[in-house]
């Protein structure tokens, strides 16, 4: 291993990356079964209040620093309080008074862009002074940063084993458990994690595709380092891991001929990857007239829409949703197999407590149907505490039969948004409102798909407002101004608010169209739009 290549990497990740290789033989050594994974969440529901207060003990009141600290006591709620709280109404009825009380942090607040401001206190917050003072690590899995300035998680494997427990249920229940299975992606940290999930599982991956190429020059040492460890790592432990093979966003169709390949021979392929980038694949297997019948998918990383859905299905996939983020240590929710929508998935709530802010007042700190998150188990990487993420979504119980609901997970989330606006010339939407008119009105209007529209908002170097609305090129000729109007129009719909953000945006040409692909995060994500702070430049946005 070259030492040049050693002393680039910041000495937490060269700890952690010598921990990771003491501890795979062992983790590797018996892989989780369902038999004993199911034993082991029925323990976690049974103690689910019971760790819940000892995490709030031994995380928040034992640690002076905790901003959590510092919010339950301008609440007045010292532990014994918690502890009477929880007897007294449920985690999750506990969360909803606390939230009340001002025991909440925003996405904001959360990720220290604003302090928390509750009366006459101002809490300056940090995120590493989140971090789970008992977890450890053994590699770190950075935020996406496609909302902000990306976050560094530790990831222990403790924590990987903790997740274990939920995903071999989850391929039980889902007929997956012979499954030839693939992942695709960037290899960072999350995909790493992905590889070690599977393998954990008894299933390591049979391809790991990779978005970019390892071998770029300029490229930073540490993917190629991290890859290589892991999988001498797991070779320790008796896996074998395959190299990943470079398969870039634009030409998915080797994995197209990955998945064929296994049909014909009787298996059933599965690729973990994040939403567009399965949409696209879909659509590139369509367009060439190869069929993926009986293939399977578990998207993440973005919404799922019935749009993007019907693309999928066209291919003869069959898709199913992960929805999760790194802060929250992964899983919240994994897909309904029976859903109502798309994007329906059952809450692990063995591993979070989720309630939502379900308050009608005008200054009210969250939409009424904000998720607020909170960690249960003593291995989450980061301590959340009715933390919202910036996502909205419907919440209920309801009876769906499906085999994730028979193993316990009652809970069900849907219609999952980013409640973070869209505002230009003083004119503010959100997301959902934009979806419709990208992913269904203006490919019916003009052609393409789910994925070849795109709004990116900017500011000028006057400091004017700027919406460009991308148009990948491979849709054919079409006439800007045309294009533009039917936004407008689509957009305009009606006779309230959304006509007269219509009028406002036409009279202030704020509306550009540009023809060139919309623009990926670095993990390889079309967002339905980016948001840009600072002058309007050419160049693609730095999101992960």
């Amino acid at each position: 291993m070259n030492r040049k290549t050693i002393a680039r990497l910041p000495l937490e990740e060269i700890i952690g990356g010598t921990r990771l290789l003491a501890g795979l033989p062992l983790f590797l050594r018996r892989p989780m079964n369902p038999d004993r994974a199911g034993l082991l969440l029925q323990q976690r529901l049974e103690r689910r209040e019971a760790d819940f207060l000892d995490l709030a003990r031994q995380a928040i009141y034992e640690m002076p620093a905790s901003p959590y600290r510092q919010l339950l006591e301008s609440a007045g709620c010292e532990l014994g309080d918690l502890e009477k709280l929880v007897a007294a109404e449920g985690i999750e009825g506990a969360l909803q008074i606390l939230y009340t009380r001002g025991v909440y942090l925003t996405v904001d607040e959360f990720k220290g862009r604003q302090p928390a401001v509750r009366g006459s206190s101002a809490i300056e917050l940090e995120p590493s002074l989140l971090r789970n003072p008992a977890a450890g690590f053994h590699m770190l899995s950075q935020t996406s940063g496609s909302r902000g300035a990306p976050i560094k998680v530790p990831v222990s494997l403790a924590h990987i084993a903790d997740r274990l427990v939920d995903l071999s249920l989850v391929f039980e229940a889902r007929g997956g458990t012979d499954w030839l299975s693939a992942v695709w992606g960037v290899p960072g940290g999350a995909a790493l994690i992905n590889v070690l999930l599977f393998s954990g599982v008894g299933h390591p991956p049979d391809q790991w595709f990779s978005q970019i190429d390892l071998a770029r020059r300029g490229l930073h040492p540490r993917y190629a380092l991290s890859v290589r460890m892991l999988r001498f790592g797991c070779l320790l432990g008796g896996v074998r891991i395959p190299a990943p093979r470079f398969v870039p966003v634009w030409s998915p169709l080797e994995i197209a001929a990955w998945m064929a390949d296994v049909l014909r021979a009787g298996g059933t392929p599965h690729l973990y990857a994040y939403t567009s980038t399965g949409v696209s694949l879909c659509r590139a297997a369509t367009e060439a007239g190869k069929e993926l019948r009986g293939a399977k998918l578990t998207l993440t990383g973005e919404p799922i829409t019935e749009t993007r859905m019907a693309t999928i299905h066209r291919a003869g996939a069959e898709a199913t949703t992960n929805y999760g983020s790194n802060e929250a240590g992964g899983f919240i929710g994994y897909g309904c197999l029976d859903p109502v929508a798309p994007d329906e998935v059952h809450l692990h709530h063995d591993l979070h407590a989720i309630i939502q802010a379900d308050q009608d007042e005008p200054n009210a700190p969250l939409p009424r149907d904000a998720l607020l998150i909170s960690s249960l188990r003593k291995t989450a990487p980061l301590i959340l505490l009715n933390v919202s993420m910036g996502d909205r979504a419907n919440l209920l119980r309801r009876d769906c039969g499906c085999g994730l609901e028979r193993i316990g997970w009652s809970t069900h989330l849907h219609t999952i948004r980013s409640f973070e606006k869209l505002t230009a010339g003083g004119i503010t939407f959100f997301d959902t409102d934009v979806i419709r008119v990208l992913e269904e009105v203006l490919p019916k209007r003009f052609g393409g798909g789910p994925t070849d529209y795109q709004l990116v908002e900017e500011e000028t170097i006057s400091g004017n407002p700027c919406l460009r609305l991308l148009v990948d090129p491979s849709i054919g000729p079409v006439e800007d101004a045309v294009v533009a109007d039917a936004f407008l129009d689509a957009i305009g719909e009606g006779s309230g608010g959304p006509r007269v953000a219509e009028l406002v945006w036409r009279e202030a040409g704020v509306l550009q169209v540009e023809r060139r692909e919309p623009e990926r995060t670095r993990s390889g994500k079309i967002l339905h739009f980016h948001v840009r702070a600072g002058r309007a430049q050419a160049a693609p946005s730095q999101h992960d």
